[in-house]
């Protein structure tokens, strides 16, 4: 494959959980490589001056009802959760630490941990619903912990949401293909198009 497309997201955002449900389908379509790229959407937002919206009660609101939305347009299961929002530094570490040693476990992971939060409205800023959930998905919680604990991990997820925002992110999810930038789950169509056209 050559065609890329280079998905930045963070387990806390809800969009980023409806476009992942879309992303492996856009990819198959395209014969494009996904390129996984987690990072930390409160460390953008602080780099670029972004707020989240969640931060306007207006936005709020309007953002939960489009999101539901896009749930249906989309065939997919979704609800907002009502810990919402809550710190991902942790489970970034850990998806970036499997990223790195299982991609396979990696995928499963996502799809235990996005469904957890955003289907059935889990609190995992709780160390022991936290620990539930990451034994569901197959892993020992104090082993994972542990090498997400580790400097080279914490530096990887970094450099990810650096790259992020050198090439222009503001936000989550955000993909890239090729030299062109699209932001939102919202976008997905313009993603396919560029795909579609794209030579690299």
């Amino acid at each position: 494959m050559s065609k890329t497309i280079e998905f930045c997201f963070d387990l806390i955002s809800p969009a980023s959980y409806l476009a992942y449900t879309q992303v492996d389908a856009i990819a198959q379509e395209a014969e494009a490589e996904i390129i996984w790229k987690p990072v930390l959407v409160g460390a953008i937002h602080k780099a670029t001056g972004n707020t989240a919206p969640i931060t306007v009660p207006a936005k709020a609101k309007y953002l939960a009802d489009d999101l539901l939305r896009y749930s249906d347009v989309y065939g997919v299961a979704f609800e907002m959760n009502p810990h919402f929002p809550f710190s991902s530094l942790t489970l970034m570490r850990m998806v970036t630490a499997l990223l790195q040693d299982d991609p396979e476990g990696f995928r499963f992971f996502l799809d235990t941990v996005f469904e957890s939060i955003w289907v059935f409205g889990a609190d995992l800023s709780d160390p022991e619903a936290l620990k539930t959930i990451v034994e569901a998905a197959g892993f020992e919680p104090a082993k994972l912990l542990a090498r997400a604990e580790e400097q080279e991990i914490k530096d990887l997820l970094r450099a990810n949401t650096d790259y992020a925002v050198s090439r222009g992110a503001f936000g989550v999810p955000t993909f890239f293909v090729g030299d062109d930038m699209f932001f939102g789950q919202d976008r997905l169509e313009f993603v396919r198009d560029a795909l579609r056209y794209s030579n690299s």
